[in-house]
């Protein structure tokens, strides 16, 4: 892990398109200002593994569960043809 000191005001870039900016420092909380472009997705910690948990779940769930095959039943192809009025 990188530790990295910064005072109010100055930031640190990440590759060439993530800059984090150190907005202020109150007491033990530090607010950050984080400038990415849109497709870079920004989450807290916290909920990240609050998601990761949640599919782990649902894909436990969803592999636990059997799912019945229905067949198709049987169409004729003119069936499928529009009949025009006349």
């Amino acid at each position: 892990m990188l530790v990295l000191s910064r005072k109010p005001g100055e930031a640190l870039r990440i590759g060439e398109d993530v800059e984090i900016t150190i907005v202020e420092v109150k007491g033990d909380m530090v607010r950050l200002g984080i400038n990415a472009p849109r497709n870079v997705p920004v989450w807290r910690k916290e909920l990240w593994e609050a998601i990761v948990e949640e599919n782990r779940k649902a894909a436990e769930e969803a592999s636990a569960v059997e799912i019945p095959v229905v067949k198709p039943a049987p169409v004729k192809v003119t069936d499928l043809l529009v009949k025009k009025k006349k």
